[in-house]
């Protein structure tokens, strides 16, 4: 396999085992990235690690510390830190199962994919996948990636198992912060019931392919064009969205929809169309 694992390590079911690698699901290869240069030469920006009182430091002369206090760190070797083992350095170790809709979507985060490592690891694997399956439920555990240790939810997925990392409690802020500001309002029955009328009319599958980022293609095809030697001018500022009655907007856009839902469009209409077709509220859990 070319692909490098993220982690190594072991899986554990009570007492059944076996080696496993932790894959990266995603992939952000295909994204514009633009880098830092010299307005007046083009050359490309290096960054170079500076102490404010010497200047310059090698990287061989970095080490890591933590600020207890302005300006006064305590300082730790890489040696340390390997040292800081728990058994979740080496050993995934599942220790629950519960309903994918007992956790609150805001703790999903990243997608990887968790595979046997070797084929003698092959069987077990399958045990615990196949068990997994059966119990239609997700499995927590925990593991440490990139020096913190991660809660996982695990479920099967073809062959495999997809993993993912979930945020701990101190990284979800409380929705009241922002939510509590919001005025209570009730809108009339009618005006809900033609929205919903709308809503209806747009829901259709699930198809990635349709949604692509068509930012990134704005600016792939800006790219093009200066290659090309052209002057670009910039476009003209979108107008502000009219103040207008309410419930003609719901109207309106009620003749907009259609008459009846919308069909899922081809490949080959996604293509030339993307994102024509706004897709259903997904379920409750997290999908990469």
């Amino acid at each position: 396999m070319a692909t490098r694992p993220t982690w190594q390590g072991y899986l554990r079911l009570s007492l059944v085992s076996c080696p496993v690698a932790l894959y990266t699901a995603t992939s952000r290869g295909g994204e514009v990235h633009f880098n830092m240069l010299s307005k007046a030469t083009h050359n490309r920006i290096r960054m170079i690690p500076t102490d404010p009182e010497t200047g310059p430091v090698e990287r061989s002369q970095i080490v890591k510390g933590y600020e207890i206090e302005k300006g006064h760190y305590v300082v730790v070797t890489g040696e340390e830190l390997e040292g800081v083992r728990l058994e979740t350095t080496r050993t995934l170790d599942i220790e629950r199962f519960v309903g994918d809709e007992d956790i609150d979507r805001l703790y999903w985060n990243d997608p990887y994919f968790l595979a046997p490592d070797g084929e003698m690891a092959a069987e077990a694997f399958a045990v615990i996948r196949e068990a997994m399956k059966k119990a239609g439920k997700v499995a927590l555990g925990r593991l440490v990636m990139h020096q913190r240790e991660r809660l996982m939810a695990l479920e099967p997925h073809d062959k495999g198992i997809v993993a993912y990392t979930l945020r701990n409690r101190t990284e979800v802020r409380e929705a009241d912060e922002i939510f509590s500001h919001i005025k209570a309002v009730k809108p009339p029955a009618q005006m809900v019931e033609i929205a919903a009328r709308i809503i209806d009319q747009l829901e259709g599958p699930f198809d990635p392919s349709q949604f692509n980022d068509r930012y990134e293609d704005a600016l792939r095809a800006l790219i093009k064009e200066k290659q090309k030697g052209h002057t670009i001018e910039a476009p003209e500022e979108p107008r502000e969205a009219e103040v207008i009655d309410l419930m003609e907007a719901l109207k309106r856009s009620l003749g907009q929809s259609g008459g009846e839902r919308r069909k899922p469009a081809s490949a080959h209409a996604a293509r030339k169309k993307p994102a024509a077709t706004p897709h259903k509220k997904p379920p409750a859990k997290k999908r990469a």
